[in-house]
């Protein structure tokens, strides 16, 4: 009977063990792809890095010209697309923060895209542009709200960072400062880098 529980308590002790180092690899892989990655700090908090390169598909809306554009006009750029609403008050209040970071990065290398999907289209967004003081941003209109069904955002405002190559590094649901000091050291690691998270997340084993 000593025997028994002798051997019970061997095959416990040993499943006991192996459990602990599955759970000490995960934990050190995890830690390895957390550093690898650009700090998440304040705002950028809730930034979700894609697990996988996700190609974004090639969405359709109205240029600032008035004349059809679309997401792939913007190859060789890092994009920062943000789907935003006049009646959407988060959207509202992070207008300016987005205006700011155009101001600051915008160029050959990056470009903020805010997606208006009010129904009215420029009728109510040029006002709307006007009475904020909105001056860097340029504006792009999906008035039958095509984003909505194409991208899945789970409410508005929600903000893709898109890479040079069209894939989607990752997401913020929710309202954010994109002009504080977290967001642009985001970004520019994004620009500098043109990383996407299954590179930053690979480890030297």
């Amino acid at each position: 009977m000593k025997k028994v529980v002798s051997m019970r308590n061997f095959i416990a002790a040993a499943m006991l063990g192996i459990v602990c180092a599955v759970g000490g690899w995960f934990a050190s892989d995890a830690g390895q792809a957390n550093a690898a990655r650009p700090p998440l700090e304040g705002t950028m908090g809730k930034f979700q890095p894609a697990d996988q390169p996700r190609p974004v598909p090639d969405l359709g809306f109205i240029g600032p010209s008035g004349a059809q554009a679309s997401l792939s006009d913007f190859k060789g750029k890092i994009v920062l697309l943000n789907l935003w609403a006049t009646w959407c008050a988060p959207c509202v209040k992070e207008m300016p923060s987005l205006d700011a970071l155009q101001a600051r990065l915008g160029g050959e290398d990056f470009q903020v895209v805010a997606l208006s999907l009010d129904r009215g289209g420029r009728n109510v967004v040029q006002p709307f542009f006007e009475r904020l003081g909105i001056r860097n941003l340029e504006m792009y209109l999906d008035p039958p709200s095509a984003a909505m069904g194409t991208l899945k955002p789970r409410g508005l405002p929600t903000t893709l960072v898109i890479d040079r190559d069209g894939f989607e590094l990752g997401r913020l649901e929710g309202e954010a400062d994109w002009n504080s000091e977290e967001a642009v050291r985001m970004l520019r690691h994004f620009i500098d880098d043109g990383v996407r998270p299954t590179r930053m997340m690979k480890t030297s084993g």
